[in-house]
């Protein structure tokens, strides 16, 4: 296997959608080349850089390496499987050893999936991208899904042509971070695109075949903008008819620059109960689509928002009313048990061992109506 010229070994990336948890992960490119995004912290401080296809093929290769050994020891013994691994690794080097990792787990979960990293891979040539999706279904042909992030301005500007050409070579579901559709809020969080992006994008999507998976952060335009940011939202969705809608509850963290806008007073920052009435209506406004709603993420305070449209629409709605009609207290109480963890689901509200862990600890650390909004603040951004 030869090495292309200034190969600086194997790479992942650092971020990738819950729902590719079991994928092999490929860096395509190398962090955000938006990077502007005031709610987002997460590549603040590191550039933007494409990644050589050679480099990417080679990364496929190292992969392919990997997997053939861990295939050629099952069933032997533990003597021999010791030696071979042992044996490859060696041959990997330390500069490849993420290869050995990420290809064990992919292994091991069934070589069902592939996810193309960074933010957007979407945005490297589109016959480049051809190749490389066309060397993964070469190398592992029994895959049932090849996914990647995108940016609504990266797609809008793709050909309908170029689309159906990513199609056609294996590319089964597009991730975009919609988060909004208020051209308002998306303006003040410099979101680099409006509504009218966000429709075109995702419609080329979907006329090209390819899966769809939009997300909704409830939120993100505090209290002034909380009816505009769903209403807004809702109307694009129902424009796009995306096969998923995935739910990702704002959490501002210190060291995004949302966090500083809030501090200057230019949102009034709003909380769980509120952002459960924002998603409340941005789902009761869905009308004519067949998308599905997901929330798979830990900061979703109801986890049981979760169907098919239109028909499990009055479900996932009640599901949302359920903590509305709550009292104020019980509301705490769950909130507190949601982002201690202590609670995932509805009924744990009336599981006595859990309910009364989650008293004990809004009585030992102080939590009171005064104070519960900060609190829950800080125990998100744990979980970022």
């Amino acid at each position: 296997m030869k090495t292309p010229e200034n190969y600086s070994g194997f790479e992942i990336g650092p971020i990738r959608p819950p729902s590719e948890a079991a994928s092999l992960l490929v860096r395509v490119t190398r962090n955000c080349p938006w990077n502007n995004c005031k709610f987002c912290g997460l590549y603040k401080g590191a550039n933007f850089s494409m990644r050589s296809k050679a480099d990417v093929l080679h990364d496929l290769d190292l992969v392919k390496m990997c997997i053939d050994v861990f295939r050629s020891i099952e069933g032997q013994s533990d003597t021999h499987k010791k030696a071979a691994l042992t044996q490859l690794k060696s041959d990997l080097g330390r500069d490849n050893i993420w290869a050995y990792s990420v290809s064990t787990s992919w292994y091991r979960n069934g070589m069902k999936s592939v996810f193309l990293q960074d933010a957007n891979s979407m945005i490297v040539k589109p016959q480049d991208m051809v190749d490389i999706l066309l060397r993964i279904r070469e190398l592992f042909g029994n895959i049932e899904r090849i996914t990647s992030y995108a940016r609504s301005h990266t797609i809008a500007r793709i050909s309908d042509e170029d689309l159906l050409d990513l199609a056609e070579a294996g590319l089964n579901r597009i991730h975009i971070g919609m988060e909004t559709a208020s051209d308002t809020v998306l303006k003040l969080v410099n979101k680099g695109v409006d509504k009218q992006t966000h429709i075109i994008a995702g419609q080329k999507v979907k006329k090209a075949g390819i899966q769809l998976s939009e997300y909704f952060m409830p939120g993100l335009g505090g209290l002034e903008y909380s009816e505009e940011n769903a209403l807004e939202t809702a109307d694009a969705i129902n424009q796009i008819n995306p096969d998923y809608v995935r739910i990702r509850t704002l959490a501002v963290t210190p060291r995004s620059e949302l966090f500083e806008d809030y501090e200057q007073g230019l949102f009034t920052r709003t909380n769980d109960i509120k952002m459960v009435e924002e998603l409340h209506k941005m789902i009761s406004h869905l009308n004519g689509v067949t998308t599905y709603i997901k929330s798979d993420h830990l900061l979703n305070l109801v986890q049981e928002v979760e169907g098919q449209l239109p028909q499990d629409k009055d479900k996932i709605l009640k599901a949302l009313q359920w903590y509305l009609d709550l009292s104020v207290k019980e509301q705490n109480i769950y909130r507190i048990g949601r982002r201690t963890g202590l609670m995932q689901f509805q009924e744990d509200l009336h599981d006595h061992s859990r309910r009364q862990a989650v008293l004990d600890a809004i009585k030992e650390n102080n939590i009171s109506g005064h104070n519960i909004d900060s609190v829950v603040d800080d125990l998100m951004n744990q979980f970022i």
